[in-house]
């Protein structure tokens, strides 16, 4: 097996033909042949029987070609490829050039990484605003806290209060006609939530249990239901129980049972400490993302539309990953959207090719500044993956190589590079 040419047809685009030996091809036809004659019925023959020279002999003796290409193929391509020192992007297209019981001669054509070019990647000029923890900010952060720690309690005697939760039976009614979907029975309704529409949960306050009453509201105009967008509605309503919401006092105690600390003080600075680290983290992405467009747009390349298509289908596996780690598929996915392959390609292309374009760029930038991965380095970051992952590092090495790991770090250090020497505004 061996390269036997290599040269450019289009832009950014080669053609290598690369030949299979004889021996190598023969005896791929063999392990075809063996395959496959179980298989086939040759008068005067037990099934699975006949002669490799009689099946030629009655169906052409290119009969078992198809097979023994297929066979030989990946290995003959991975080493033209690695001989022509071409680096491929994308799926190739694969073509028999010639082929007789001497070898076979095939031609793939392929798409290459463009040579890129970017300029002024340092002293970008990015503002980055960390936005202040207000004082509603921290309340509000630490009342959600507060609410978690509540209890009900139980109300015999009064009228339901705002922030109750009240378990009422309703049915709703336009003109007088109950509609679809505005019935419900023993629903657990938290007064002042929000869940039902403006007005509802207002009126629900103020009664007893056993009360039977009514409640006036109108639909928004932008109700999801068109038809009952912008109509004034009746809700016969009635409660049967209402628990009253205790809160916890906001003191000393309150901190002990909540946090590590022992006074309300120590756990409202940390409470504020930790709302501050998210607006920097939230003030960090911000600032990388505005400098990744920055590249982008300085980034000077042809690019072809195989690295785009390569990384959206990357985008497409990522996605039924990800929705399989949520119990769900694809398939069942689309039945749920209305949507199908195609329009989540299309969904997801964008993404794909803002990736292309930055991954480019920051290799561009490694390889001018001269960026360095040590093996030390690329041995953590496999530990690192192979911890995060539940995994061997040996395992992670089989599914990931080195290089690429390598790479992915050389990629990480240009765009630190291009961070620290960026002018913050």
């Amino acid at each position: 097996m061996s390269l036997i040419k290599s040269e450019k047809t289009e832009k950014n685009v080669y053609t290598i033909e690369f030949s299979v030996d004889k021996d190598t091809f023969q005896k791929a036809i063999s392990n075809a042949y063996r395959k496959q004659v179980g298989k086939i019925t040759v008068p005067g023959f037990r099934k699975g029987k006949a002669p490799r020279a009689v099946i030629e002999k009655m169906y052409g003796k290119g009969f078992f070609y198809e097979d023994a290409i297929n066979e030989v193929l990946p290995d003959a391509f991975d080493a033209a490829l690695a001989e022509s020192k071409l680096h491929m992007v994308g799926q190739p297209e694969f073509d028999i050039v010639s082929v007789d019981e001497n070898g076979v001669v095939l031609s793939a054509k392929l798409a290459v990484k463009p040579t890129a070019k970017i300029e002024g990647y340092t002293g970008i000029e990015v503002e980055k605003k960390v936005e202040e923890v207000t004082d509603e900010e921290l309340e509000r952060e630490i009342n959600m806290v507060r609410e978690r720690n509540s209890r009900e309690i139980e109300v015999t005697d009064g009228v339901s209060e705002m922030n109750d939760v009240c378990t009422i039976d309703y049915e709703g009614f336009v003109d007088g006609v109950a509609f679809e979907g505005g019935k419900g029975n023993d629903y657990p309704l938290k007064l002042g939530s929000g869940n039902f529409i403006p007005g509802f949960e207002e009126q629900v306050a103020g009664h007893k249990i056993g009360e039977e009453f009514d409640v006036n509201v109108t639909f928004p105009e932008e109700y999801h239901a068109k038809e009952l967008a912008g109509k004034a509605a009746v809700f016969k309503t009635v409660i049967h129980a209402i628990k009253h919401v205790e809160l916890p006092e906001l003191d000393d105690d309150f901190a002990k049972d909540v946090s590590e600390f022992d006074t309300m003080d120590e756990y409202r600075a940390d409470v504020k400490a930790k709302i501050a680290k998210r607006h920097e983290d939230e003030a960090d992405r911000k600032f990388e993302d505005a400098i990744l467009e920055v590249l982008i747009e300085k980034l000077v390349a042809d690019i072809p539309e195989q690295m785009y298509v390569a990384e959206t289908e990357n985008y497409v596996r990522d996605y039924d990953n990800r929705l399989r780690m949520q119990g769900l598929d694809l398939k069942t996915y689309f039945q749920y959207t209305g949507m199908n392959l195609d329009s989540l390609r299309e969904q997801l292309r964008p993404q794909a090719e803002k990736q292309v374009k930055l991954r480019l760029a920051l290799e561009t930038i490694a390889k001018k500044e001269k960026l360095k991965v040590t093996k030390a380095e690329t041995e953590a970051e496999i530990a690192r993956i192979a911890e995060a992952y539940g995994m061997e590092a040996d395992k992670v090495r089989e599914m990931v190589p080195a290089d690429s790991v390598a790479e992915d770090l050389k990629v990480k250090k240009a765009m630190d590079f291009v961070k620290e020497n960026a002018i913050v505004k």
